[in-house]
């Protein structure tokens, strides 16, 4: 079951059946969903994605998938799941536009990868990052990310796969 997680301003925890409105607002943002899986999706496929959360991963414990709360209210979204493209454990987060450049990415992700290495008991950890992301590529560099390599996508475009090693 995925267990809830804290930082200094985040509450990471299951979501809960009401979130869907905010869950889909997140992802239908063309800022946020650019960079999500193979980008910008229907209202229609993101409501079944969350509810696919609940009748795939939480029922049958496939892997951690939080919201991510601040001061209670929904801004954001995070896993950590296995990935084939890194053969390991990859972390996944998205946050509201109206919070980035606040130091919450670098937090979240922070407490992503704590979890990785600390829970989990994993060794590395990973992230996929669209070569054009240049935000999400520097915020993984400044917390000890390394690029591995890149990987080319069918539509012509580059993914880049980074990983963190326990010290």
């Amino acid at each position: 079951m995925t267990p809830t997680l804290r930082t200094a301003r985040l509450a990471l925890d299951p979501y809960l059946p009401g979130d869907e409105e905010s869950f889909v607002a997140l992802f239908q943002d063309p800022r946020v969903s650019r960079w999500m899986g193979d980008g910008p999706a229907s209202e229609e496929d993101d409501r079944a994605l969350f509810r696919r959360v609940f009748t795939k991963v939480y029922a049958h414990n496939l892997f951690d998938v939080w919201a991510v709360r601040r001061d209670g209210r929904l801004i954001g979204h995070a896993e950590i799941k296995p990935t084939e493209d890194s053969g390991g454990h990859e972390i996944v987060y998205a946050l509201l536009p109206e919070v980035w450049g606040s130091g919450l990415g670098t937090e979240l992700a922070e407490g992503l990868v704590a979890h990785g290495f600390d829970t989990l008991g994993l060794t590395e950890v990973h992230a996929t990052v669209a070569a054009e992301n240049e935000a999400s590529l520097a915020l993984l560099g400044r917390i000890g990310f390394a690029h591995v390599r890149d990987i080319p996508e069918d539509d012509g475009g580059v993914t880049r796969l980074l990983t963190r090693r326990r010290p």
